[in-house]
């Protein structure tokens, strides 16, 4: 299902008044656009750029999540992996959507959502997960924090040509563990990837999630490993063309 939001002139004057600015309204491009990311912890990533503020997956503090500070932000767009509290909780204010579908948003940008299993028995347990792409800052984005299972061909496909991959890679009952997420992204083949959503030491009681170690384990040696803190800067220059993790952690749990 496609949605048209042209935001255009009223955009301005009606969505302004609760969040201050419109997405896609703002400051002329730069011959470099780059984006922000920045880590909020479990999968929550906020990603800025001169298009505007996207927020992905705002949690409450509760099971995975427990002891880490909710991101209760007004942003321009949420995307959430599934209605789950800490994946989709209603701790953020902009426009939010966790229904796989294609969304056509002001100035022609593009949101793609489909359906996975969000755990290991087809989605009779957790039900279905949505796996996000778009772009931001002339970069190709993926988000595939609702994903228990590998992508199938078809999948493999919506997702080609993918620089940026967030992935899920700390197992349990909801998503990829480490050695499945490593060879989504030997299948994939972004030129970067930002994991999420694996347990910190010690990690909360009842926690199900594996610590980063087994994903970091299963990569080739010759993928390098960067930790540059909870934010970075990117842009398509300052990727490379092979494939790069990034780890972004917290300064404190």
């Amino acid at each position: 299902m496609v949605y048209d939001r042209f935001l255009g002139g009223w955009c301005a004057a009606v969505v302004s008044l609760a969040l201050g600015w419109c997405w896609g309204v703002g400051s002329p491009a730069t011959a470099e656009p780059t984006v922000q990311v920045t880590t909020y912890g479990h999968s929550a990533l906020l990603f800025e750029s001169e298009e505007g503020r996207l927020l992905i997956n705002p949690f409450r503090a509760v099971a995975c999540a427990a002891g880490l500070a909710e991101p209760r932000l007004a942003v321009d767009l949420i995307l959430a992996s599934s209605s789950l509290p800490d994946e989709g909780a209603p701790v953020a204010r902009g426009l939010f959507l966790n229904s796989p579908g294609s969304y056509r948003l002001a100035d022609d940008w593009q949101v793609e959502g489909f359906a996975v299993p969000h755990d290991h028995v087809g989605g009779h347990r957790f039900g279905e997960g949505v796996v996000w792409t778009w772009r931001q800052a002339g970069l190709r984005m993926a988000h595939m924090g609702g994903a228990a299972l590998p992508p199938t061909a078809a999948q493999r496909i919506l997702l080609s040509g993918v620089d940026v991959l967030v992935v899920a890679v700390g197992g349990g009952s909801k998503v990829l563990d480490g050695v499945q997420a490593a060879q989504v992204v030997g299948a994939i083949k972004p030129r970067l990837v930002i994991p999420v959503q694996y347990a910190t030491a010690p990690p909360p009681e009842g926690c199900d999630l594996a610590t980063i170690d087994p994903f970091l384990e299963a990569l080739p040696a010759a993928v390098p490993v960067e930790r540059p803190g909870p934010t970075v800067v990117l842009s398509d220059a300052l990727l490379g063309d092979g494939t790069a993790v990034h780890v972004l952690e917290l300064d404190s749990r």
